[in-house]
């Protein structure tokens, strides 16, 4: 007979019961929304448009949004005992979880995780195309195994990684990464239904203020030999350089690469 109270649940991992830090990860896997960054010296690039992005995910998930000085003082408690480096995802949900209906006056809470600081993979990398649309694509939502088996699947087949192709035709981002093309003197944005990344929208601010052309257009895998260079680019970094896409190749652009990053590294941090 069980010695556990009636009430007791037990959860297990990998044939054992599971311990908090095994938990910790896993906990919000579900109805909840998050915005990813790459804190140096104690501070961020672009840390409005992670405030931005939660405002705005959080209104659509749950309708309220939790004040940008309560999320400022979060990541700041933090951040005082941790390393001046770090990597760190800022979670919003609401106790109720997933699968069910919120009380209208359930406000959203904040699950904050650190680790070590992450600068990407160096590259070049090849993507494979996927025919995939993300539900609410404006939205950094969590849960989407789309993108980790498209990952895999992709890496099975001797790709890096996987580029998504709307029903459309139209590219439109990468499982974790934004796409930008370089055409030789000007960076061309893919149009079509996506996340802007905080990263993404950091460099197009710097690129306007650096007097860089850029544009957004419809970019089909047909429209990829005309190009004259791609990257990816997320929290990680500003720009991994992309050599194939599909069956298409494209040429090295350093100086593509440069730009992206010198226009990230004009971008000023600051301290939450």
């Amino acid at each position: 007979m069980s010695t556990y109270p009636a009430t007791s649940s037990l959860v297990h991992r990998n044939g054992r019961a599971a311990t908090a830090g095994d938990l910790a990860p896993l906990a919000f896997a579900g109805y909840a929304h998050f915005t990813a960054m790459q804190i140096r010296d104690g501070r961020v690039r672009g840390l409005d448009l992670h405030l931005r992005r939660l405002r705005r995910a959080s209104a659509e998930l749950f309708g309220r949004a939790l004040p940008d000085e309560l999320v400022l003082t979060r990541l700041r408690q933090a951040l005082q005992d941790g390393p001046a480096d770090l990597s760190l995802t800022a979670t919003v949900y609401t106790p109720s979880g997933e699968f069910t209906v919120a009380d209208p006056d359930e406000e959203p809470e904040l699950l904050i995780r650190t680790a070590a600081p992450s600068t990407g993979p160096e590259g070049p990398l090849t993507l494979a195309t996927v025919t995939y649309e993300r539900v609410l694509p404006t939205v950094k939502h969590v849960g989407e195994v789309a993108k980790t088996y498209f990952l895999r699947d992709a890496v099975a087949q001797g790709f890096d990684d996987a580029a998504f192709v709307d029903r459309r035709g139209r590219l439109s981002e990468a499982t974790v990464w934004n796409l930008a093309f370089w055409d030789g003197s000007a960076v061309v944005w893919p149009l079509a239904e996506m996340l802007e990344g905080t990263t993404m929208a950091v460099v197009r601010r710097q690129l306007d203020r650096l007097g860089v052309p850029q544009r957004v257009q419809e970019i089909t895998p047909a429209d990829l030999p005309a190009l004259a260079g791609a990257a990816v680019m997320n929290s990680w970094t500003p720009g991994v350089a992309v050599h194939r896409i599909g069956t298409a190749a494209l040429p090295e652009a350093p100086d593509f690469l440069d730009l992206l990053h010198r226009a990230y590294r004009a971008e000023p941090l600051t301290a939450p």
